[in-house]
């Protein structure tokens, strides 16, 4: 009985105590903090060489840990940016490879992984991705008054966490609309090296959003050091894409800025030039997190780099354009593949290749023609030697001396393609079903001739998940 008794005592602490220790390594366990800005040029920080935009907190977050200088998106637009950043897939193999589109509803995302290994995962401010059953936040909290960051929310989430968490703080600046009374004048505007001459009437208020984005991410740093957050959470801070290359693939548009703050994991004020990828983001908190990895997604984790350790992790990546479902959309899909220095460009419905796409439907060919035309001087090829050019002024691609460079990079193009199941290579002037811009309707964004308006009809949309 005494020993029964001694048994059920030593069941009960050693049973409260496992739940203790359970609890203690659940707090262990890393936080991660993204903030992602909208619309900024890499070149359009302090830390990467502006020194006349405000950016003070990014400034800092770098001086804190480690700015990464060679970082990339697949896709220079809101949305698809964002579904690589949760899936760790590739544009057309996760779905979203135009904007305003959802990816594939079987898909597991950053959300499901993360939930499986103890962790909340929230969303503040924009979202621009969807379906809602692959995105299942465990908290989602929208933007105030469609503009800015609920700071309010996010500052009461963090006193009040007790899980480990992700939290994604979406900002919707320095995106347009731009104010047109700003603080800033074109005097104030730093000439970017890859376009000197050209100063846009939005420059200004786009400054003017920087510096505001800036102050709200000073709002969230401070409540990280409030609530005790600052030691055990990993702090990213990125932009989804660039504004100067938007809907493109040129540099100023893919590159990202890309700046990580880990206390006692990562080096302060240090810097990488490895090659990586927004598709890298999951797969590297998934390992932070040791949540298992998916095998069939397409980043790589990228930890070795933020623990110092300078080696390639990529031999290539990859980059994914389309003119649908924009404004004054047309049909012009783009792919690249780039290594460590040279880049190659493939534009499938160039004016010197248009008439071999053309097929059967009359109002398709004319579409076709149509978009080529308006890109009179964008070849079929583009090869760039990023060392020396940087801003990709030189096409290099009729200089035999790079006969052999642009078949290497052709070859992973295509490899890589059909690896992801790219309609593309079938049919180059496949139509997109839109959701919001339609190549045949008349809209405040797109003029449409008499004899193309309304002629598409669903059968001559390529067939999509969606």
């Amino acid at each position: 009985m005494i020993f029964t008794r001694l048994a059920c005592c030593f069941l009960l602490i050693f049973g409260f105590s496992t739940s203790v220790l359970n609890a203690q390594d659940e707090l262990k366990k890393p936080n991660i903090i993204f903030y992602l800005s909208d619309d900024q040029d890499k070149l359009d920080f302090g830390v990467y060489g502006n020194p006349k935009v405000e950016t003070s907190n990014v400034d800092l977050l770098a001086s804190q840990g480690i700015k990464l200088t060679n970082f990339y998106t697949g896709q220079a637009i809101c949305a698809p940016s964002r579904s690589q950043i949760f899936t760790g897939m590739y544009p057309v193999k996760n779905g979203c490879m135009a904007n305003h589109i959802g990816v594939k509803p079987d898909i597991k995302s950053i959300t499901s992984l993360l939930k499986e290994s103890g962790y909340e995962v929230v969303l503040a401010g924009k979202s621009h991705v969807k379906p809602n059953k692959v995105f299942n936040w465990t908290h989602y909290f929208p933007k105030v008054n469609n503009r800015f960051l609920p700071l309010d929310e996010i500052d009461n989430y963090l006193r009040n966490v007790k899980k480990p968490f992700c939290l994604i703080i979406a900002s919707d600046y320095p995106h347009g609309p731009f104010p047109k009374t700003p603080n800033y004048s074109k005097s104030d505007i730093y000439k970017l090296p890859y376009d000197p001459s050209y100063i846009g009437n939005h420059k200004p208020g786009y400054y003017q959003n920087i510096k505001d984005d800036n102050d709200q991410l000073g709002k969230v740093l401070n409540m990280v050091d409030k609530y005790g957050h600052y030691d055990n959470s990993m702090f990213i801070y990125a932009s989804d894409h660039g504004l100067s290359g938007k809907w493109g693939l040129s540099e100023q548009g893919l590159q990202v800025p890309f700046i990580v703050r880990w206390p006692g994991k990562i080096n302060a004020n240090s810097s990488s030039n490895t090659l990586l990828t927004l598709v890298d983001v999951l797969p590297t908190i998934l390992d932070i997190t040791e949540t298992k990895t998916p095998a069939h997604i397409d980043g790589k984790s990228f930890l070795k780099t933020l623990s110092g350790i300078d080696t390639e992790i990529h031999e290539y990546i990859f980059g994914v354009a389309t003119k649908q479902n924009i404004r004054e959309c047309k049909i012009f899909p783009s792919r690249m593949a780039r290594d460590k220095r040279y880049k190659l460009i493939r534009n499938f419905n160039s004016i010197d290749v248009v008439d071999l796409n053309l097929g059967d439907n009359p109002y398709i060919n004319k579409f076709a023609k149509m978009s080529a035309e308006s890109f009179p001087n964008v070849p079929y090829e583009e090869l760039y030697d990023l060392e020396k050019d940087p801003y990709q002024k030189v096409n290099l691609i009729n200089n035999n001396k790079y006969k052999n460079i642009r078949n290497r990079l052709s070859s992973a193009l295509e490899n890589w393609m059909i690896n992801q199941g790219d309609f593309v290579l079938d049919n180059p002037i496949s139509i997109i079903k839109p959701t919001l811009h339609p190549l045949d309707k008349n809209s405040k964004w797109n003029k449409v001739s008499e004899d193309l308006l309304g002629k598409l009809n669903d059968d001559d949309y390529v067939k999509l998940h969606y």
